[in-house]
């Protein structure tokens, strides 16, 4: 690169990539005055340097210096804590990280501003929690747009080539890179060190996840390279996301521990990303590469013609590689609209061969200067594009096709797939919703079919492969819709004559209660924490996956080890084995949820399977130890029981000085044992001198239940609009649910409204209205389930409280669709924000609609609102339009 200076100005544009400065000479610390713009340079990482901090007199010092100093000492700090309490690998001496603690106490005291909830000199012992303060970025971090289409990118490229009135048949200097399915990340540099790490939250203010990406092992601390091409700060744009390799390795601990598996990589990466407790986001494995640059300010320090220079894109991937920033390997720099053509077919056919999930390829003009002729518009640069790759779609085989019973009866086939990975995610089952989609879709059991993942999102059986079919007939069938419900054993009809929906008519079905469990306590509804799937199953339906005989029910083991290549024993039942008596279910309707009991818990047990592990003994390449990998290899087929809210069998420990005083129990003085434990069994110890002791043995609450009865006690007390949800009406989802409870106030005013008073209300159709009045009508009969859900939960006080709205009503006369995925909303909690602010939440646009709130994927929505002239809303403006009622004067900042 050649040295050039193109600016003076410190506050430059997210697409400036240059700036100027003086250089300070690279020497040894003892040759500087203590405390010195020097003297902080050539600070080293090193544990003597470390212990010359205690004989710094820091409050001599000038202020910029001890701030840098204090960026320098404080990134080296966290990392100490992470090496220690994280990786559990400390690199430096205890002395060494306590003077540099002392050091960072010392410049906070003396220069307060220095001082923050962030530094390290707050962190107690291992705590790493995180509040993810929200921080301004420097410069703004725009968005790309998209373009779903080679027309539609042609269309951007003559764009670009008209703009710039560039001369037919003269190369344009662009770069195409993979678009990285991951999660923005923004780090900032000060003097080569690691300053902070922001997310992109808005573009202009992002959360501070410092802590977590000094995790990520292959982003620098600091800045490598010659002192020369240091920058005092630059801003390094780039793609969190996590490899495939790492991905699954991640997914089989998942399986291991007994936790679910992750959706997909992308879905791993921002869970892993955004934890609390970055110990956690540390065993995660996450990756980075840089793939932008905001702010870049070489300071005063650096003359003129001293350091690189970047007058492309292409030129700033070489100076990250440089400073050990890491960078795509699959960045191509083009010329021509047939090279971004070639790119595209490439890795449209290659999506699964590189090591990270893609969704795209984003194309940018290379050249710095044409970028700034291009610009950008108030959320994208016009000089840079995302083509975004169309649905995935593979092959695999139609193995079966079940039913599952939902929430209000209806029983939906659901196709069961060989396992195939699809647009990012492994699909193995997808619905079809009725018997007539099976029918029109043709599909046999037994058939290849063909699965896409409609919007890289939702599984979708498109329908069969009819050329595999050939020479197979005999090994294909047909599905047949049963006739009585897989659950309670209930004839199966519709609700009503001409619905295609086939319902099972029993309201005190296993399986549909275990459904509307689920929904009470998701986040829609009561928002019950710890009251998820299997909880729900426990408390409904604690016997399902029971085995049928005692030739798969093994009690013994929770787990089957295996050695490489080996193959379990044939599993015989001891001789008397037999199974346990069925359980009933602690819950038989929705009316018991607010009177569950701890106690009435204990007995709960749930069916497991008794999973394969394969055990790999070896030898540590750096310790020279024994060493054991565990791999899960699948199901056993085998099952035992566990306790589902309760723990297991636990020895007392021996009491000492730091036992809580709640566990020092007057019946075993010298144990701790919770106060809310149950005493199960003892054990007899040898103690020394001679003698025996009784040592108990306990049984008590999981935390995870304590804190789900915590969260149905608070439930109790919940938004009207949710009970409405909670109770499972037909047809009733949170954004109609709020509309009503708005309109009346009250559970009981709801419970006498008729069909015509409901339909008054804007946006309640009369199926809805009916659905509603229906199932208040029922829950008045005599001994009727809903009625006794209503009294249960009156009973217990919940619904009691009027609905009130004190939301600014910004959006009065308004009417708003959103289309698109939205980063900060879900589909309904953006309806639900339209309607407390006073707005309508359509769903289709028209000549009345206000405004078009546009996401990621827009559809048709979109089109029509042009085609109408509708105002179009990015996410910013949607939130602006949520607080204020007015669009308001952007910032040239944003």
């Amino acid at each position: 690169m050649s040295a050039h200076k193109t600016t003076d100005s410190a506050d430059q544009l997210a697409w400036d990539f240059d700036g100027t400065g003086d250089v300070t000479e690279d020497t040894t610390l003892a040759s500087y005055e203590p405390g010195s713009a020097q003297w902080v340079a050539a600070l080293g990482a090193t544990d003597a340097d470390a212990l010359r901090l205690d004989g710094l007199d820091v409050a001599a010092m000038r202020s910029d210096d001890a701030a840098r100093l204090w960026t320098k000492v404080a990134a080296w700090v966290e990392s100490d804590q992470i090496a220690y309490y994280i990786d559990d690998a400390p690199t430096s001496s205890d002395a060494a990280y306590d003077a540099r603690l002392r050091c960072l106490q010392r410049l906070e005291a003396a220069f307060p501003t220095l001082d923050s909830p962030q530094s390290p000199t707050h962190r107690v012992g291992g705590t790493f929690s995180n509040d993810f303060a929200s921080v301004r970025h420097p410069s703004r971090m725009m968005s790309l747009d998209d373009v779903f289409s080679i027309e539609e990118l042609r269309d951007w490229y003559d764009s670009v080539i008209r703009d710039l009135d560039w001369p037919e048949g003269r190369p344009l200097p662009m770069t195409c890179e993979v678009k990285i399915d991951g999660l923005a990340l923004n780090i900032i540099y000060r003097n080569g060190v690691l300053e902070q790490g922001l997310t992109r939250g808005d573009g202009v203010t992002g959360e501070d996840i410092t802590m977590n990406a000094r995790t990520i092992a292959n982003i620098p601390q600091n800045l490598g390279g010659p002192a020369d091409d240091i920058p005092d700060m630059v801003e390094v744009r780039g793609e969190v996301f996590m490899r495939f390799d790492d991905f699954k390795a991640l997914n089989e601990r998942q399986e291991e521990a007994g936790r679910p598996p992750f959706a997909n990589p992308r879905n791993a990466a921002a869970g892993s990303l955004r934890q609390k407790d970055p110990r956690i986001t540390a065993t995660r494995r996450l990756t980075f590469y840089a793939h932008g640059i905001g702010t870049l300010d070489w300071g005063a320090d650096h003359p003129r013609g001293t350091h690189d220079v970047v007058h492309n894109q292409s030129e700033a991937y070489e100076l990250y590689t440089k400073w050990g920033v890491p960078v795509s390997p699959h960045n191509r720099e083009v010329t021509s609209f047939d090279e971004i053509l070639d790119m595209i077919d490439y890795y449209g056919e290659h999506r699964d061969d590189i090591e990270h999930a893609l969704d795209g390829i984003v194309v940018k003009v290379d050249d710095l200067a044409l970028q700034r002729r291009l610009g950008a518009t108030s959320r994208a640069p016009r000089w840079a594009i995302a083509y975004k790759y169309p649905p995935e779609e593979v092959n695999t085989e139609l193995l079966d096709i079940t039913v599952q019973v939902g929430r209000t009866g209806r029983v939906t086939p659901v196709a069961v797939l060989k396992p195939v990975y699809v647009a990012g995610s492994t699909v193995a089952r997808t619905t079809l919703h009725n018997p007539f989609e099976v029918k029109r879709k043709g599909v046999l059991i037994g058939d290849t079919v063909i699965v896409r993942k409609a919007g890289d999102v939702i599984p979708e059986l498109v329908g069969p492969v009819l050329e595999r079919r050939k020479g197979r007939e005999h090994e294909l069938r047909e599905f047949v819709m049963p006739e009585h419900c897989p659950s309670c054993g209930s004839r199966l009809a519709p609700a009503k004559e001409g619905d295609k929906d086939i319902r099972c008519l029993n309201m005190a079905c296993p399986a549909q209660l275990t459904e509307r469990i689920i929904n009470l306590a998701s986040r829609k509804a009561f928002d019950i924490e710890h009251l998820g799937d299997q909880s729900a199953i426990a408390l409904t339906n604690p016997e399902e996956n029971r085995p049928d005989t005692v030739d798969t029910y093994d009690p013994s083991r929770h787990e089957i080890l295996v050695g490489p290549g080996e193959e379990p024993k044939p599993y015989e039942p001891p001789a008397g084995l037999h199974l346990p008596e069925r359980q009933q279910p602690v819950l038989t309707s929705e009316a018991g949820v607010f009177d569950l009991a701890v106690d009435a818990l204990r007995d709960v047990y749930v069916w497991r399977e008794i999973p394969i592990i394969e055990v790999r003994e070896g030898v540590s390449a750096k310790t020279g130890k024994p060493t054991k990998k565990r791999k899960r290899l699948g199901g056993s087929g085998l099952w035992y029981r566990t306790p589902a809210f309760w723990t297991a069998p636990t020895d007392a420990k021996k009491a000492n000085d730091r036992t809580p005083a709640e566990e020092i129990r007057a019946d075993y003085p010298d144990y701790a044992v919770p106060a809310d434990a149950v005493i199960v069994d003892h054990r007899t110890r040898k103690v020394r001198g001679g003698g025996m002791v009784e040592q108990p043995v306990y049984v008590r609450p999981g935390e995870n239940t304590r804190k789900m009865l915590e969260e149905i006690e608070k439930a109790k007390h919940t938004d009207l609009w949710r009970v409405l949800v909670a109770l499972s009406i037909r047809r009733l989802g949170p954004p109609t649910a709020r509309l009503i409870a708005n309109q009346f106030g009250s559970l009981d005013a709801i419970e006498a409204a008729s069909a015509e008073e409901l339909s008054e209300i804007d946006g309640i159709g009369p199926e809805i209205a009916e659905s509603i009045v229906q199932w208040f009508t029922a829950a008045r009969r005599p001994d009727d389930w809903r009625g006794r859900i209503l009294d249960a939960w009156k009973a217990a006080g919940v619904g009691m409280v009027a609905e009130t709205n004190d939301t600014p009503q910004t959006l009065d006369g308004m009417t708003v669709v959103v289309t698109g995925s939205l980063e900060g909303f879900s589909r309904d909690s953006a309806k639900e924000a339209i309607i407390a602010h006073g707005g309508k939440a359509a769903g289709s646009v028209s000549k009345k609609t206000t405004y078009v709130v546009v996401g990621a994927n827009a559809g048709s929505k979109a089109a029509k609102a042009e085609t109408l002239g509708i105002p179009m809303l990015d996410e910013t403006q949607f939130a602006r339009l949520l607080e204020t009622g007015e669009l308001g004067e952007r910032t040239e900042s944003e």
